[in-house]
C-alpha cells in the first residue's frame, strides 16, 4: 500500500504534467515482484514505486520518456535468467496515464474503497493501458486484473514506549496507525481492513475496548499481556453477554524472542501483516512451494475463542 501512497503523492507534486506508469503484467518463474507492481515516472526523471530489487527501473525510466512523447504505450519484456539475478520472466506495459486514473485512485484510498484496476496489455494502442473496471466486467486474457484496497488501519488502545515504533513501522508500510483514547469512538475507524492492538495494561481499560472491539467482526484483534489475564478477560466479556465474532490473538505477536519496545512492535507488525496477506509466517528456507504461490495456508491461526476464553475455569 505504501508503493500506491507514494505514487499518488509524487503525482500530486506534478500535477498537469504528462506522467507514465509502468506496470508488472505477467511474470513466469522467480522475481522479486509479481504481477500488479507499479511504478510512476515523471518528466522530470523523478519516480515512484519500484518493479523489481532495483535491476530493471532505469531502463524502463528511459523508455517511459519515450512513451510520454509518443503517446503509444510500450510492452518490455525481461529474461531474468541472462541479465539479472531471479530466474525467469516479466513484462511490463508502460503507459501515458490516463488523467483522471490517480485522483480516482486518490478518493477511494481517502474514502477507503476497494475498486478493480485492469490492465489491458496487448491489442491496438488505443485499447491498451489501465483503467478502472467493474469486477463483473468479462476482460480478455492479454489483461491483468487487480484488487486495489485501502492500506491496512491499525487502531492502538493504550500508550506506552512501543507505541511509538508501532507509528514507525506503520508509517515505513503506509498504512494508517490511529490512537484510541475512548473505546466509543472508534466505531468510525472500523472496517475489513482494520487491526487492533489493545495494550493499555489496565484491566478495566482494556476491558471496556474488548467489549467495543470484539463484536466487530475485525479479522485481527491483538491483546497484549499473559494467557491468565486473557482468560479473565475473556470471560468477562463474555459474562457480559457479548458476542466474540473478531479474531483474537492473545498473546499478540509472533515469536521473535522480542523483549525492547521495538522488538514487540516488530512482532506485533508482522503477525498483522501475516494475517491479513493470509500467509503463513514460516521461514521461506522451510517452504516447499515457490515463494510467490497464490494458494497460501495460513499456520498462525488465532486460538477459537471458547478454547481460550473458558480455558481457566
Amino acid at each position: 500500500m505504501k508503493e500506491i501512497r507514494d505514487i499518488l503523492r509524487l503525482a500530486e507534486l506534478h500535477h498537469g504534467e504528462p506522467l507514465a506508469l509502468a506496470t508488472l503484467v505477467r511474470a513466469q518463474g522467480s522475481s522479486y515482484r509479481r504481477p500488479g507492481a507499479r511504478m510512476l515516472i515523471c518528466a522530470d526523471g523523478a519516480t515512484a514505486g519500484s518493479l523489481s530489487g532495483g535491476c530493471l527501473e532505469e531502463e524502463v525510466a528511459r523508455r517511459a520518456m519515450e512513451v510520454m512523447r509518443t503517446g503509444k504505450p510500450s510492452l518490455m519484456s525481461f529474461d531474468t535468467r541472462l541479465r539479472f539475478g531471479c530466474n525467469g520472466t516479466i513484462e511490463i506495459l508502460v503507459e501515458r496515464l490516463q488523467e483522471q486514473f490517480l485522483p480516482e485512485l486518490a478518493r477511494n484510498f481517502s474514502e477507503r474503497r476497494s475498486c478493480a484496476a485492469a490492465t489491458i496489455f496487448e491489442g491496438p494502442n488505443e485499447d491498451r493501458g489501465t483503467r478502472f473496471v467493474s469486477r463483473e466486467a468479462k476482460m480478455p486474457s492479454e489483461a491483468f486484473t487487480q484488487e486495489i484496497e485501502p492500506p491496512i488501519r491499525l487502531l492502538i488502545f493504550g500508550d506506552g514506549p512501543d507505541s511509538v515504533p508501532l507509528h514507525a513501522f506503520g508509517e515505513i508500510l503506509g498504512w494508517e496507525v490511529i490512537e484510541i483514547d475512548q473505546p466509543a469512538d472508534l466505531m468510525s475507524h472500523v472496517d475489513s481492513r482494520t487491526a487492533a492492538i489493545v495494550k493499555s495494561h489496565n484491566y478495566g481499560r482494556d476491558f471496556a475496548a474488548l467489549c467495543h472491539l470484539l463484536k466487530l467482526d475485525l479479522p485481527y484483534v491483538g491483546l497484549l499481556g499473559p494467557r491468565k489475564r486473557r482468560d479473565q478477560l475473556l470471560n468477562a466479556v463474555l459474562d457480559e453477554g457479548i458476542a466474540i465474532d473478531a479474531e483474537v490473538f492473545a498473546p499478540a505477536g509472533l515469536d521473535l524472542g522480542a523483549e525492547t519496545p521495538e522488538e514487540l512492535a516488530l512482532a506485533l507488525v508482522s503477525e498483522i501483516q501475516a494475517v491479513f496477506a493470509g500467509a503463513s509466517a514460516e521461514s521461506l528456507r522451510d517452504r516447499k512451494a515457490p515463494i510467490h504461490g497464490w494458494n497460501i495456508v495460513r499456520r498462525h491461526e488465532p486460538m477459537p475463542v471458547e478454547e481460550c476464553a473458558r480455558s481457566a475455569r
